[in-house]
């Protein structure tokens, strides 16, 4: 293996529709996630239908050690990462306060920490050979704060933030940023953060296949953000028009477990 593409979150949801993508296109990749069962089906599947070699690397990425020992698995494995796609995360639904600490710090490590460590572990490489492209896998969210999931929209926050900054840092290297910003998407995503009977899932879900073909475009093209569908790019440039006080009411509307009575009003 030479040049291949590293997919994080791979073995379900927008990870494993990313992995399929690159395997269309010829090329090889690495699979990331924590269920070895799900890669080395994948893996399979993949090397099966298109002939190219994947290779499983089973870590837990809310293991801060995680990141580092990915990148000494890549070095055994003799692989050039030309593609990095940040996709693994998940969130958590309720008042802060009440959830489980370390579930919450989790989510910090997964969605944040590790795609940091990662990015720096293999973006030097990119520019050295002068072109790479990684794709972080951001969310609607990132744009305004999130009661009840208040973790999560933080961290796809900083997400958003970091890959622009990062994509106008590359100018002029061969390698660029992007970060997909789906809304409510059709995957495993919502069952595990205990979102998936809420207003927001409710409204409707995008498809995973769909979302993940846009992203690819954009990562190849280059382009410094995607958002997906008509509603989500609607939703982005009223965020920024809104008074906070109303953005924070209807984010907290959308994300209350069901069965929460309403606490913060339109002012809150």
């Amino acid at each position: 293996m030479s040049e291949a593409a590293l997919i994080t979150g791979a073995s379900s949801g927008l990870g494993a529709e990313y992995a399929k993508l690159f395997a269309a296109d010829k090329k090889d990749v690495i699979l990331i996630a924590r269920r070895r069962d799900r890669l080395e089906a994948l893996s399979s599947e993949l090397s099966g239908k298109f002939g190219i070699q994947a290779h499983v690397i089973a870590k837990d990425l809310a293991d801060v050690a995680a990141p580092r020992r990915i990148e000494d698995e890549v070095k055994r494995i003799g692989a050039q990462i030309r593609y990095l796609v940040n996709s693994a995360g998940f969130g958590i639904t309720g008042r802060f306060a009440e959830e489980d600490a370390e579930r919450e710090l989790a989510v910090v490590q997964v969605n944040i920490a590790a795609l940091v460590a990662l990015t720096r572990a293999f973006l030097p490489g990119m520019i050295a050979n002068g072109r790479g492209r990684i794709l972080n896998i951001g969310s609607t969210a990132g744009f305004q704060p999130g009661p009840f999931m208040a973790v999560y929209y933080a961290s796809k926050a900083f997400v958003n933030s970091f890959t622009e900054a990062l994509w106008y840092e590359l100018k002029g290297t061969g390698v660029s940023a992007t970060v997909s910003c789906p809304g409510a998407t059709a995957t495993e995503f919502g069952a595990v953060a205990g979102n998936d009977r809420s207003r927001l899932f409710k409204l409707g879900a995008m498809d995973a296949v769909q979302v993940a073909r846009e992203g690819y475009r954009a990562m190849l093209a280059g382009k410094p953000i995607a958002i997906h569908g008509f509603k989500n790019k609607v939703l982005a440039a009223s965020v920024r028009l809104s008074p906070r006080a109303t953005v924070r009411a209807i984010a907290a509307a959308m994300n209350r477990p069901p069965g929460q009575r309403q606490t913060v009003g339109i002012n809150g």
